[in-house]
């Protein structure tokens, strides 16, 4: 994070119900600020929560336009100018991020640019975890009600919906944990129908292969899939040539119809 926000000490938090808790550290010296609770309108980080802006003073302890509950813990960091951003998903400030150093000198655009963009990149990994998490939810719904009659129309559609939307953001993460716990979400929604007509067991789909073709089902084109899957035209192309290959399929439609039978796709 220290490299990334332009800042020799950089540390940061989520709110939560307008209290945003420091959990995060880099380039700190002591446990100090550890856990620490920051209430909204108060301190550095608490403005930042309340105004929804970035704030930066030159010299904490002595600033007047902050209140000073938290002078102990940032004196024993040895802290002087800091520097704190919004992290925001949807309108709401879900988290700041701060820049600090420990001498007395203004923060430079260059720094102040550069904490700016971590804040961005935060914001966008916050809210795909959001999404993801929805989807979840969504998926764990659909699973739950498995003794449920899923044939149909809108049950079907919505089940199939979660599945290709799980495969696109699977697809698109570099967290192979993430990737792992949506890719047993989106094959437990396949699973869910059951009684179907199997293709011979030797028919089997990639990953990459599953990911494209969920996104075909959905009535995506090779640049839809390929900016969700955030692959190259090409690529998705070969994707699902070789999946209609395996499939013994002659068009897009053809592999998703057969995929569904095969019980590929739910």
């Amino acid at each position: 994070m220290a490299g990334d926000s332009g800042f020799p000490v950089a540390f940061g938090g989520e709110v939560t119900d307008g209290h945003l808790r420091l959990t995060d550290f880099v380039g700190t010296l002591t446990t100090s600020m550890n856990n620490l609770d920051v209430r909204a309108g108060r301190g550095v980080g608490g403005r930042v929560v309340a105004s929804g802006k970035p704030i930066g003073v030159v010299d904490y302890t002595s600033d007047r336009s902050i209140t000073h509950d938290y002078d102990g813990p940032v004196q024993a960091e040895g802290l002087s100018a800091v520097l704190a951003v919004p992290v925001r998903v949807g309108g709401t400030c879900r988290a700041v991020l701060y820049g600090a150093v420990r001498q007395r000198a203004p923060v430079g655009d260059r720094a102040r640019d550069k904490l700016v963009s971590a804040g961005r990149r935060l914001a966008g990994e916050l809210a795909v975890r959001d999404e993801v998490d929805r989807r979840m939810a969504m998926a764990e719904t659909i699973t739950a009600t498995r003794g449920a009659d899923v044939s149909d129309v809108a049950s079907l559609e919505e089940l199939r919906s979660v599945h290709s939307e799980l495969c696109a953001i699977a697809g698109s993460t570099q967290d192979p944990g993430l990737q792992h716990r949506m890719y047993t979400a989106a094959k437990r929604l396949a699973d869910l129908r059951s009684g179907t007509t199997r293709l011979p067991a030797d028919v089997q789909l990639s990953r990459r292969e599953t990911d494209v073709l969920a996104q075909v089902a959905l009535g995506c084109t090779n640049a839809d899939t390929a900016a969700r899957l955030s692959l190259a035209p090409e690529t998705v192309k070969a994707y699902l040539r070789s999946a209609m290959r395996k499939l013994g399929a002659h068009t897009r439609h053809e592999a998703v119809v057969r995929a569904r039978s095969a019980w590929l796709l739910p």
